[in-house]
């Protein structure tokens, strides 16, 4: 792997999103760009996204904390796009701290325009599912929308409220007593009053410090000659207008959120790099068309495709280049990371989804119904595996040439270049290509 100089010159603006469902690998990706930067900002989600760090053998699992937090010298920031539940946030604050990892104001920004989510949040989530019956999102239970569903109607409460503790738990006791009659409703138990504002109240005061209005953080920064990487949470295909909706999340996931959720505007943004997994995974219901039993039950056996913040074992299938293709497209990818290539080590045969048939008719994107996707084929073309295991190369040179034939034809079928390969996820299994 090609180490870079510490007088190279730093990367420009850049967003990593992702290309598929989520669970690409964007924390891996993120933490290895870090290095040559100088903010990192998430800007979408909440804390029902989850990214995996390995490093120095020890797992790092966020969920708010931008991925960059495991670096020294580098600000992270919590944007305004993001809903952030403070008392999940205080257990990963406390958890990561467990491991050595510094977290102060002077490393971690909070927006404060970003809304709050609450536990009421999370029985109403729980609510929801349950009246769905059979047509379950397979939503984490997180309460995400639900707090972005109060952020559209315009009865959200935001971060700015950490540091007015009067006026906060005024509108809590409100919101805790409108909502209860819904949960009980609903044969849940209420949210305690009193205890749930004495535990908001209490992370309130640890997270004031951090509150402050990042927007104008960023632009600083940028003025300054600064680098911002903007981290992903999610993946194109649960973006909220461009997804598999209504098995999607609630915020915009693609590059174009990175920009709403931060506060920086599209002309200060230099790259976008989608992330992609060298197979395709999702995770909650919804459909799948390259869907396959046994690659999931090989991956799984190997220990992988687990949630990091549910611990669900994830659907697994078939690289399907019509996704990245329009993923691509979206988000005006520039390059391309492609992650766990060695999740296909051991096979003789791989294949890729080159298209799909639609009624007798070959398309090359996907349709925009639930309906029409559910009655796509794949088209599939076949390729030699390599046989080998690619854990420990260091050089993109040095990888098998039936690995490299088989990333060369997917930047010839997305349409973009591959700058990043992960063959395992350890940051120093990452090869530039």
């Amino acid at each position: 792997m090609r180490r870079r100089a510490a007088n190279e010159k730093k990367m420009s603006n850049t967003i990593v999103v992702g290309a598929q469902w989520g669970d690409e690998g964007k924390g891996k990706i993120v933490d290895y760009l870090t290095e040559n930067t100088d903010v990192v900002v998430r800007a979408a989600g909440g804390n029902n996204a989850g990214h995996t760090v390995i490093n120095g053998g020890m797992k790092y699992i966020l969920h708010l904390i931008p991925s960059g937090i495991l670096w020294e010298g580098k600000m992270c920031v919590i944007g305004n796009g993001v809903v952030m539940d403070p008392l999940g946030l205080l257990l990963e604050m406390d958890k990561l701290r467990d491991q050595g990892v510094k977290i102060t104001p002077e490393n971690l920004l909070i927006s404060e325009t970003c809304h709050l989510v609450m536990p009421y949040h999370k029985a109403l989530d729980h609510v929801r599912e349950a009246r769905r019956g059979d047509k379950k999102i397979g939503t984490t239970g997180r309460g995400i929308g639900p707090a972005y569903a109060d952020k559209v109607e315009r009865d959200g409460l935001r971060a700015i409220l950490l540091t007015q503790p009067e006026i906060l738990e005024q509108e809590l006791r409100t919101r805790i007593v409108t909502h209860n009659e819904t949960i009980v409703a609903a044969g849940l138990l209420p949210i305690l009053v009193e205890e749930t504002v004495a535990d908001v109240l209490k992370a309130a005061e640890i997270l004031a410090p951090h509150i402050t209005n990042t927007t104008v953080y960023c632009h600083e920064a940028i003025r300054a000659g600064k680098s911002l990487l903007f981290e992903g949470a999610q993946g194109t295909y649960l973006d909220i207008d461009h997804g598999t909706y209504p098995f999607v999340t609630s915020s915009n996931t693609t590059a174009g959120g990175a920009c709403t959720g931060s506060g920086v505007p599209p002309r200060m943004i230099d790259k976008v790099v989608a992330v992609a997994k060298a197979y395709t995974t999702r995770v909650g219901s919804g459909p799948f068309i390259t869907e396959n039993e046994d690659i999931g039950d090989m991956l799984h056996n190997m220990g992988r495709e687990y949630g990091a913040t549910t611990g669900r074992a994830r659907r697994c299938g078939w690289l399907d280049a019509v996704l990245v293709r329009y993923a691509v497209m979206i988000n005006g990818a520039d390059e391309l990371a492609i992650t766990n290539l060695d999740g296909l080590d051991g096979l003789d045969t791989v294949q890729i989804c080159t298209a799909y048939k639609l009624r007798g008719q070959t398309i090359h994107y996907p349709p925009s119904t639930i309906a029409e996707i559910e009655a796509c084929e794949p088209v599939y073309e076949t390729h030699e595996g390599w046989r080998q295991d690619i854990s420990g190369i260091t050089a993109f040179a040095d990888l098998p040439p039936l690995a490299k034939a088989y990333l060369k034809r997917l930047e010839e079928l997305t349409g973009a270049r591959i700058s990043l390969l992960g063959v395992g996820p350890s940051r120093d299994q990452t090869l530039v290509a």
